[in-house]
């Protein structure tokens, strides 16, 4: 099944990003997602325009400085060698501000970004900061680095965590879907997932993610196979399981954000589905998690 909605690597480049996903590219309001890849001694400048940012090492070490009418930042982000070796240090830099990240080693960097209304100050965020929650037993264990979650770091509209799913589980499981506006029980957001694998001996990791109509909004349908680099948009509609092969570690980046007046991660599970939740407490959490946990606030910066 091929499907709109399921971009391979490649496919979603744009100027110096290998992904450029925006409101216009994704035909929906607010959510966002750049990698940028950039060499040993490289840089990029870029306007923040209407939205807020979240500048993120998936693998290596960057500067981020900001500059706007309110004056100017900068942040030295120590990084990390890949998604699976550590927590990373991240930076918020605000809209209507001129930010450019620079490299000495070179590395990939990940710009999550919202659209928003309110303009709060660029901030740094150090990896001992970062809540490393393991959700769910059995072979639905996985790890979320709640790097950019509502009620852990304050922005206008944008949520953004990691999940790393080991060889042979499944994550986004139960199925569950955020795409109507109910009070307290769900909340309306734009969802993109962004792949990443870990390799066996040189061969290069896969997994599969599923996304089902709910009845609302576009009737978004997926099933796709994904690999290093792949971006799957869910703009409504069930979305998992999320399936990591044998042998594989599976990492995927959520970006969210949407029209609600709360910025709140309110979710309902596929009703067939989440009678598995019950179970949860029958078993243990996969041992081979957590992957990595937080540094210690006195050895990050």
């Amino acid at each position: 099944m091929t499907s709109p909605y399921h971009l391979p690597a490649g496919t979603a480049h744009g100027g110096p990003y290998v992904v450029d996903v925006t409101p216009e590219s994704a035909g929906w309001g607010y959510s966002s997602l750049r990698v940028l890849e950039l060499p040993p001694g490289g840089s990029h400048t870029f306007d923040t325009g209407e939205s807020e940012w979240i500048v993120l090492p998936l693998s290596g070490s960057c500067t981020v400085a900001c500059a706007d009418e309110f004056g100017h930042a900068a942040f030295d982000l120590t990084g990390r060698d890949s998604v699976f070796a550590a927590v990373s240090d991240f930076a918020y830099v605000p809209r209507d501000a001129r930010t450019t990240v620079s490299t000495t080693g070179g590395g990939r960097f990940a710009l999550t970004g919202a659209r928003c209304t309110r303009r709060l100050p660029a901030r740094y965020g150090p990896a001992s900061s970062v809540p490393v929650e393991l959700r769910g037993t059995g072979n639905c264990s996985r790890q979320v680095n709640n790097f950019g979650a509502a009620g852990v770091f304050e922005c206008d509209k944008l949520i953004a965590v990691e999940v790393i799913t080991p060889g042979g589980n499944w994550s986004s499981f139960p199925p569950h879907k955020h795409d109507e506006h109910r009070p307290g029980e769900e909340s309306v957001l734009e969802e993109i997932y962004y792949f990443e694998f870990a390799a066996h001996d040189g061969t290069p990791g896969l997994g599969y993610q599923r996304v089902s109509p709910s009845g609302q909004g576009r009737g978004t349908d997926v099933l796709a196979e994904v690999r290093d680099g792949d971006v799957v948009l869910i703009p409504d509609g069930w979305h998992g399981p999320s399936i990591a092969v044998p042998g594989h570690h599976m990492y995927y980046l959520n970006v969210m954000a949407g029209p609600e007046a709360e910025r709140a991660w309110l979710i309902c599970d596929h009703p067939d589905h989440a009678w598995i939740r019950d179970t949860w407490p029958e078993q243990p959490v996969d041992p081979r998690l957590p992957l990595y946990t937080a540094p210690s606030a006195s050895s990050s910066q």
